[in-house]
C-alpha cells in the first residue's frame, strides 16, 4: 500500500495544503491525473475547483470523483487518489451509497497510491468512531476502508491547563473509546502525517512547512496529553496503558487486531 495521510488540509494564515504541499507532491511524483474525492465536503463543484488550482500548476489534472457518469469505473480507472477533509459523518455515508468502499479498498491494498486529510484520514481505519465530527447524517454503518487496523483521530489538540473550556478534552473521550473497544487510537496532532509504504511498514513526521509563520509549530506546543512536552508528531492510545508521545516509525502498529464492543471484563494484554 502507497498511503500519505494528513492531519489537517489547512493552517492558519496558509493557503489550502500549502503546510504539506512538497510531501503530497513527492508523494504523486509519477502521477499526471489525480481523483479527487470530495464528498465529506458541501458544495463539491467549489471544492474541487479548490484542489484543482492547487495542482494543476504542478502538471497534475484534477478530476472530481462526483463529476463521474460511474463513480466505482473512475476509481477503478484511477492513478491515484485524494480523499479530502470536511464532515466524516457526510463523507462515509456517501461512500456506502455510491458503493464505493470496496473498490476503494481494493485498488489501494493493489498499490493505488492514497492521499487522506483530515475526514479522508479517519476512513482509512477500520471505523469513524474516532472522529471529532458532529453526526449530520447517519451512514448505514461506522465501517469504513479498514486499510489500517487500528484507529485514527487527526487534529488532535493536547489539553492547555490554562484554557478556561469546561468539557471533556479529546484525551478523555478517547479514553471512553478504549472503555467499549479494545484497539489502538492514533492521536494525529496539526502538522503531521503518517506514512504507510507498504503493509508491514508505517512512519510518523511533521511536514517540514508545518510551521505558523509567526506563531510556534501547532504540533509542539502545549503540554502533551502524555505528561510531558508534546515534541513527536502523534499520541498513542492504548487499552489499560497511559497514553503516549510517538514518532518516527510505527509499523508495530499494523499487527493491531482491532475488538470493538467488548466489555472492559474482557480486555487482552
Amino acid at each position: 500500500m502507497q498511503l500519505l495521510l494528513l492531519s489537517n488540509c489547512t493552517s492558519p494564515r496558509r493557503g489550502y495544503l500549502e503546510h504539506a504541499l512538497p510531501e503530497v507532491l513527492a508523494f504523486l511524483h509519477e502521477v499526471t491525473e489525480l481523483t479527487f474525492v470530495p464528498f465529506a465536503g458541501g458544495n463539491l463543484d467549489a471544492y474541487t475547483a479548490m484542489v484543482r488550482s492547487v495542482f494543476e500548476p504542478h502538471g497534475i489534472a484534477v478530476r472530481g470523483l462526483h463529476e463521474a457518469a460511474d463513480p466505482v469505473a473512475a476509481v477503478a480507472a484511477a492513478q491515484a487518489l485524494f480523499v479530502g477533509g470536511g464532515n466524516t459523518f457526510r463523507l462515509l455515508a456517501a461512500l456506502q451509497r455510491k458503493g464505493l468502499l470496496p473498490v476503494i479498498r481494493a485498488r489501494v491494498q493493489n498499490d493505488l497510491p492514497y492521499v487522506g486529510s483530515s475526514a479522508g484520514t479517519t476512513i482509512v481505519g477500520p471505523s469513524i468512531r474516532t472522529t471529532n465530527d458532529m453526526p449530520i447524517v447517519q451512514p448505514e454503518s461506522f465501517d469504513a476502508l479498514g486499510l489500517l487496523p487500528f484507529q485514527l483521530n487527526p487534529h488532535y489538540v493536547d489539553a492547555d491547563p490554562a484554557a478556561s473550556y469546561g468539557g471533556e478534552t479529546r484525551e478523555e473521550r478517547l479514553i471512553e473509546f478504549l472503555d467499549e473497544n479494545n484497539v489502538p487510537v492514533l492521536g494525529l496532532r496539526e502538522g503531521a502525517h503518517l506514512s504507510v509504504t507498504s503493509s508491514t511498514a508505517c512512519a510518523l513526521a511533521v511536514v517540514s512547512n508545518a510551521t505558523d509563520p509567526g506563531t510556534a509549530d501547532s504540533s509542539t506546543a502545549g503540554s502533551g496529553s502524555a505528561g510531558h512536552a508534546a515534541t513527536e508528531p502523534a499520541i498513542l492510545f492504548e487499552r489499560g496503558r497511559a497514553p503516549r508521545n510517538l514518532g518516527g516509525d510505527v509499523s508495530a502498529l499494523l499487527a493491531s487486531r482491532p475488538r470493538y464492543d467488548r466489555p472492559l471484563a474482557d480486555a487482552v494484554s
